[in-house]
């Protein structure tokens, strides 16, 4: 069996047409959504890039692989180098791969070190507009975007890196070998740049506030309030964050557009009854959620909650919503290999989706969900999470605890951690946590934090 994976960087669960969105147009993944298994309760192991992107690799969580924040921040820790890969596995099996656009996972070493024949760069892309002499990538807005007004979609990065594919599919279908075709778009990261016609066309004004917006962030940890403070957003109106959503969403339709020209090839070249397809992301974006951008010291479900679509052939229960609880990055690297009848590595701690996806079963068995982070940027902050069908854990090492009850809060408003009556709720999900931390070997976990949770010894 083959493998399509489209894995882009910061794209919320709630934006994609199939997952309930009043405005997003995403035809072609609620395509594969109708023809596959849309995940709807996808949670990535880490809401960030460097550490996110070695744990989809190695099937480990960061604690493990010990790559634990981006590379310009105080722990830069390199990759381990003596963890298996399930690209290097499929690479051994006789599987040819390539990969295009973001790689952001080791400083030292490329794709090609992990088992990938072929590696496109993103960087390239820039090279490839200078010479088709296109302006440089307008840049007035820095990290708040803006659009393209030079280029058409098939010019945009996006456009470019789905050539890409297309010749990838299209050198694999003469080849006959068994492919992998990964392609890593930075979109819908910020600073988001649509251009026409997908930079108009939600307009701000018909965008309704995320239901997170408007945090008084009573009874929350300092460091929420001063993130908006850093970037400059204290006291931000949605008339003041609708723009940036507009341009966020009009770049996911874009993307959209370009996973259908790969579907449509693959269709073409007569591919698709023998190709898993996967489309997925790192992580999601706040994007205004809770009045805040980008991602770091929250795991907010705005960032935490990732789509998750999945196509296997031959599929017989085609078109489900499946509402088990799933660790995206660490379980698409099992599953990979377990579809190829591959020995899964003693080092991988994700869970196979390949029952759920042959439809011989409904669930991963998981009562609950975990995620963690460690700072990243404005310094170091350790966070872990637990989160049930109700309620939301979060435990932050040096600043107040979170606790959230989605039924009656989905957007995490409401911090439940000191409510007399949640003390029961509180000291069940510091122990799930603990029990979930010992099973991983969670370095965090020793000699002082444990009696901080289990004897309730933090706020």
């Amino acid at each position: 069996m083959n493998l399509l994976l489209i894995s882009s960087d910061q794209h919320r669960y709630d934006c994609v047409g199939a997952n309930g969105h009043p405005l997003l147009k995403t035809p072609h993944l609620d395509r594969l959504a109708a023809e596959g298994v849309n995940f709807s309760h996808a949670f990535c192991p880490i809401p960030l890039c460097v550490p996110g992107r070695a744990s989809f690799l190695t099937g480990t969580w960061p604690t493990r692989h010990l790559s634990i924040a981006n590379w310009d921040t105080e722990a830069p820790r390199p990759l381990r180098r003596d963890l298996p890969t399930w690209s290097q596995c499929l690479h051994d099996a006789g599987y040819r791969l390539g990969y295009i656009a973001k790689w952001h996972v080791d400083k030292d070493r490329d794709p090609t070190h992990f088992g990938f024949d072929e590696y496109v760069p993103e960087g390239h892309y820039f090279r490839w507009r200078e010479e088709h002499g296109l302006p440089p990538v307008p840049r007035e807005q820095g990290w708040l975007g803006e659009a393209d007004p030079h280029i058409t979609p098939e010019q945009h990065k996006l456009g470019w890196g789905a050539d890409h594919a297309i010749r990838m599919l299209e050198e694999r279908a003469r080849d006959g070998r068994p492919f992998v075709v990964r392609w890593d778009p930075t979109e819908p990261h910020l600073p988001n740049r649509p251009c026409e016609p997908f930079a108009s066309m939600y307009p701000p004004e018909s965008i309704l506030p995320w239901p997170s917006f408007g945090d008084r962030f009573e009874g929350k940890p300092y460091i929420q309030q001063q993130q908006l403070r850093t970037w400059g957003l204290d006291g931000w109106t949605w008339q003041q964050w609708a723009p940036i959503v507009s341009r966020y969403l009009g770049e996911i339709s874009l993307l959209d557009a370009q996973i259908g020209r790969i579907l449509d090839a693959l269709d073409r070249l007569g591919l698709a009854d023998d190709t898993l397809v996967v489309y997925t992301t790192d992580h999601g974006d706040m994007c205004g959620g809770h009045g805040m951008i980008d991602k770091h010291f929250v795991l907010y479900d705005d960032v935490v909650r990732v789509p998750l679509i999945v196509r296997l052939p031959g599929q017989t229960r085609r078109g489900r919503t499946c509402d088990a609880f799933v660790s995206n990055l660490l379980d698409l690297a099992t599953t990979f290999l377990d579809l190829a009848g591959l020995p899964i590595p003693d080092t991988f701690q994700g869970q196979s989706l390949a029952p759920i996806l042959r439809g011989d079963a409904d669930d991963t068995g998981r009562e609950d969900i975990f995620a963690m982070y460690h700072g990243n940027q404005f310094g170091l902050f350790s966070q872990r999470m637990v989160r049930g069908r109700r309620w939301k854990y979060v435990w932050n090492a040096t600043a107040e605890d979170e606790l959230y009850d989605l039924e009656a809060d989905p957007g995490e408003l409401v911090n439940r951690a000191l409510d007399p009556t949640c003390t029961g709720e509180l000291a069940r999900l510091r122990h799930r946590l603990v029990t979930w931390m010992e099973a991983t070997d969670d370095l965090l976990l020793n000699t002082w934090t444990r009696p901080q949770m289990l004897e309730g010894r933090t706020r």
